[in-house]
């Protein structure tokens, strides 16, 4: 698949993907994924990561 232009590539840090790559959308202005996975808090709920002051995407919590 040939990459989308404005999108890379970033690693995920922190419970429960951690070591996962997933394409973000560098131009959001509210950065930050809501990921099924299944080591989440919540029985079909979503782990959180976003990137945190050095641009590192790390995991800050699940929501239901």
């Amino acid at each position: 698949m040939a990459p989308i232009p404005g999108w890379v590539s970033v690693q995920l840090h922190g419970d429960p993907l951690h070591g996962g790559t997933i394409p973000v959308d560098l131009g959001d202005p509210d950065p930050g994924v809501a990921l099924v996975a299944d080591g989440c808090s919540y029985l079909g709920g979503r782990s959180w990561y976003e990137p945190d002051a050095t641009g590192t995407w790390c995991w800050s919590g699940d929501t239901p």
